[in-house]
């Protein structure tokens, strides 16, 4: 197995396990802040594993719509979730910090609406993402 593939492979991996724990917290009923900032978590290690399984040897950043955005000079498919990753972007400090949000604290702000429609970004995301990893090569079970 390629380098490449090897590494978009542990990141998709590690994407895909943290996904597992937003749903448990979505079915949990509580934590929204923090199910919500480990959606845009996976979301982000999900495009990371493309850009890696892409060739690149070095990735950075944490917006998921730049990732998508550059992700877009190689496959169409990324279009799709632009607006997924632009609304998982906005988990990114808010829901860490009290000082992210004009008033209250992520705990108090973040509802279970909030981390329904965070999962449902991801899906698509991860989604998008294993479907151009199989056109590198990278299969899942």
């Amino acid at each position: 197995m390629k380098e490449t593939e090897r590494e978009g492979r542990r990141w998709f991996l590690q994407a895909r396990d943290d996904a597992r724990f937003v749903a448990w917290v979505e079915k949990e009923g509580s934590f929204f802040d923090k199910g919500c900032f480990i959606a845009q978590q996976s979301g982000e290690k999900a495009l990371k594993a493309c850009l890696y399984a892409r060739g690149e040897r070095r990735v950075f950043g944490h917006s998921l719509f730049e990732m998508a955005t550059e992700l877009l000079r190689t496959d169409e498919i990324f279009r799709s979730i632009t607006d997924e990753a632009r609304r998982l972007d906005r988990f990114y400090i808010p829901t860490r910090y009290p000082n992210g949000l004009p008033g209250g604290t992520p705990f108090e702000v973040y509802t279970q609406k909030d981390l329904q429609e965070a999962r449902q970004d991801l899906d698509r995301v991860l989604k998008a993402c294993a479907r151009f990893l199989e056109t590198q090569g990278i299969h899942f079970e």
